[in-house]
């Protein structure tokens, strides 16, 4: 990985911070909502980013690599050996 932050919006976030990030877009039906179609970012300390698709996957892909991406691992499943 380069760089612990990633920019969000127009925040530079620390990936450490993120908590999850929603695989679908905020859709909660009142009138007056101004999330309707962006996705949240959670942050510890219930703190949240909301993004458009672009950045929500640019997320994702930062998280993979910081964490290292299970899939690459080439076990599907099973028990992790200690």
């Amino acid at each position: 990985m380069h760089k612990p932050l990633i920019k969000i919006d127009d925040k530079h976030v620390p990936l450490y911070r993120i908590v999850w990030v929603a695989d679908l877009p905020h859709f909660c039906g009142e009138e007056d909502c101004v999330r309707e179609g962006y996705y949240e970012v959670r942050l510890d300390v219930d703190d949240s980013i909301w993004t458009h698709h672009a950045d929500r996957d640019r997320v994702i892909e930062a998280l993979n690599q910081w964490c290292g991406d299970p899939r690459d691992d080439g076990d599907m499943g099973g028990e992790a050996e200690f």
